[in-house]
C-alpha cells in the first residue's frame, strides 16, 4: 500500500505544475507549441527594434547600403570618371582639376573609407549587445532546461527504485546525471583548457 501512494505522489509530481502556484495557469491554446515559440521570438524581435532611435536607424540604413555590390561598383566607376574627366581636361585645356597622383581623389576615398568604417562599426556595437543579450537569455534557458532534466532522471529513479517488478542496479553514468552541472566549475575547466594554448588568459578563481 505504501509502495502505491509513493508511486502515484511520484506520477502527480511530474505531470502537475509547480506545488507553490495553486492557481491554474492560463494557457492560451493559440500561443503552445512551436507557434508559441516563434511569436515570442518575434516580440522580442520588435521589442529590440523599437528601442532604436532615429539616428541609430540611419546610421543602420546607410549600413545597409555600403554593404551591397552596387556601393562597391559605385566607388569604382566614381574613381574611373575622376581619373577618366581629368585626363579628358589635361588632354582639352593643357592641365587636369586633379593632376597624378590624383591627391583630391585620395583624399575623397579616404573620407569615404573613415565614413564607411565608421558607420559599420557603430551598426556592429548595436548588434554585438543585441547578440551578448540574446546568447545571456540561451545561457539562462539551458541551465534551466538542465536543472528540469536533472529533477526528471532523480524522480524517475525514485520511482524505479520502488517499482517491485524493476531489478535495482547501480549506473555510475546514471548517477553523474543526476548531479546538476555547476557553472561556476565549468568556466574554470574551459579558462584551464584555454589557457593551454593562451598563457595571458585569466583563470578565474
Amino acid at each position: 500500500m505504501t509502495r502505491s501512494v509513493r508511486i502515484n505522489s511520484l506520477l502527480r509530481r511530474l505531470s502537475l505544475p509547480n506545488r507553490q502556484d495553486h492557481r491554474s495557469p492560463v494557457v492560451d491554446p493559440d500561443h503552445n507549441g512551436v507557434d508559441g515559440n516563434i511569436d515570442t521570438i518575434l516580440a522580442a524581435y520588435r521589442h529590440a527594434e523599437q528601442k532604436i532611435n532615429r539616428s541609430q536607424r540611419f546610421v543602420e540604413y546607410v549600413s545597409d547600403i555600403f554593404g551591397r555590390p552596387a556601393y562597391l561598383a559605385a566607388i569604382l566607376g566614381a574613381v574611373a570618371l575622376w581619373i577618366a574627366g581629368d585626363s579628358l581636361a589635361n588632354h582639352l585645356y593643357g592641365h587636369g582639376f586633379d593632376a597624378p597622383p590624383y591627391s583630391w581623389l585620395q583624399g575623397i576615398v579616404t573620407l569615404a573609407a573613415l565614413l564607411t568604417s565608421t558607420v559599420v562599426l557603430i551598426k556592429q556595437v548595436r548588434m554585438s549587445r543585441v547578440d551578448a543579450e540574446r546568447a545571456h537569455l540561451a545561457l539562462q534557458v539551458n541551465l534551466l532546461a538542465e536543472q528540469k532534466i536533472t529533477k526528471v532522471i532523480e524522480l524517475l529513479e525514485e520511482l524505479r527504485r520502488d517499482l517491485p517488478m524493476v531489478k535495482n542496479r547501480e549506473d555510475p553514468d546514471l548517477a553523474a546525471m543526476q548531479q546538476p552541472a555547476d557553472p561556476d566549475a565549468m568556466m574554470v575547466t574551459i579558462a584551464e583548457w584555454r589557457s593551454d594554448t593562451d598563457p595571458g588568459l585569466v583563470i578565474p578563481q
